[in-house]
């Protein structure tokens, strides 16, 4: 399998810092932001995220796992029982990793809209690969990478990097 690194660390660290400062402007600041990482990366990307933002607004923003457990169509299994906070009157923020087909960022706006009723969700992707299969558009996008169906986008949060394989 072939594997390219197509953002380098200090190129993700530039992104996620461009990403905070757009969720700020769009957000006129981050009073009412609620911010939503999906489990695993994203809640990684999110905390990164939240980090930037942190070093902006001089406040702590805290970052809540999403998990989708339940609310995919491709899943039979019953949604968990609800850990986190209300979502009620606020601008949520849902990040993830990587957009493809949108199926994933689907499920996340049911199980966004059963913490309660938002004012707004916004979804932040660190890459966004088109495909989609529902039409789900982010309101925050790092990097358009087109690609084929058969490669794969991985990002190595470990690492802070993102790599194509083949």
């Amino acid at each position: 399998m072939a594997r390219s690194q197509i953002l380098s660390p200090a190129r993700v660290r530039r992104t996620v810092t461009r990403l905070a400062y757009e969720v700020r402007e769009q957000n006129r600041g981050t009073e009412t932001l609620l911010v939503f990482g999906l489990k695993t990366r994203g809640k990684a990307l999110a905390r990164m995220i939240a980090d930037a933002l942190e070093d902006v607004e001089g406040r702590s923003i805290p970052v809540h796992a999403l998990d989708l457990t339940g609310f995919r169509d491709d899943s039979d299994a019953v949604p968990l029982a609800l850990d986190g906070p209300d979502a009620s009157g606020r601008d949520v923020l849902i990040v993830d990793d990587v957009l493809f087909t949108g199926r994933t960022a689907r499920a996340a706006l049911d199980a966004v809209v059963s913490h309660g009723r938002p004012r707004s969700i916004q979804l932040a992707v660190l890459i966004d690969r088109g495909h989609r299969e529902v039409p789900i558009q982010p309101d925050f996008v790092g990097r358009r990478i087109p690609t084929k169906h058969r490669e794969r986008v991985v990002v190595d949060t470990e690492e802070q990097a993102v790599y194509l394989e083949e």
